[in-house]
């Protein structure tokens, strides 16, 4: 599934950057960061241990990544975007919190940026909004009864961020932003809606984990 999601970004990169450009500019970067992270909650749930615990959430850390992007013109970029969150798991309840183990959450992303500014100032604010999956790796953990692991899960997702970056030479920058990803995990029944037309259904209540990026990097341009 990531392969045709990856393939299927960098095809229509490039064939939309080749279209529309005679000597498109290639920027390629790599990225470091800090990310605040949120889970979900659950129905609660007795385990072996004889506590009680009703969310999960991954725990605030690192992040680090890359992306390709390609200038359709001056200000409008598409590219492709990875970045790797490893975090530990907490499950936690009322009166209980409990440290799974480590985990890794992947993201996926086609993106668009706009650029503000001139194209060759040393100066660039831009923002941008991508769509793709985010990949909660499995991971391992310690029972009364024994080692689990549980498996890995890709959820849609959503990237919508905003920056500057710098350039103090023509071909080598830094790049300083924010980016925020919701997640779609799960819907709860929320109730009932009731329609004189279509009668009556349950609505739900959509959960997303929501990862808060604080990124930075080095950005390198070819061509043009």
């Amino acid at each position: 599934m990531f392969r045709r999601v990856i393939i299927c970004a960098l095809i229509v990169v490039a064939t939309s950057s080749a279209a529309s450009a005679q000597s498109p500019k290639v920027e390629v970067a790599g990225l470091f960061g800090y990310t605040l992270a949120d889970g979900v909650s659950g129905d609660p749930y007795k385990a072996s241990d004889g506590k009680t615990y009703d969310r999960v959430d991954p725990k605030d850390s690192i992040n680090f990544g890359f992306s390709v992007g390609f200038f359709l013109n001056p200000s409008a970029q598409v590219g492709f975007l990875w970045r790797r969150q490893p975090a530990d798991v907490e499950v936690s309840g009322p009166s209980a919190v409990t440290n799974l183990g480590k985990m890794n959450i992947d993201g996926y992303h086609g993106y668009a940026a706009y650029y503000f500014g001139d194209p060759d100032g040393k100066v660039r604010p831009y923002i941008m909004g991508g769509l793709g999956v985010t990949n909660y790796g499995s991971f391992s953990f310690t029972t009364p009864t024994g080692t689990k692991t549980t498996s890995g899960n890709a959820q849609f997702s959503s990237t919508w961020g905003a920056g500057v970056k710098f350039y103090p030479s023509p071909k080598a920058g830094v790049q300083f932003g924010v980016q925020w990803t919701p997640t779609y995990i799960k819907s709860d029944a929320a109730g009932w809606w009731c329609d004189p037309w279509f009668g009556c259904y349950v609505v739900g209540d959509a959960q997303y984990s929501n990862q808060f990026e604080f990124v930075g990097g080095l950005t390198f341009r070819f061509g043009g």
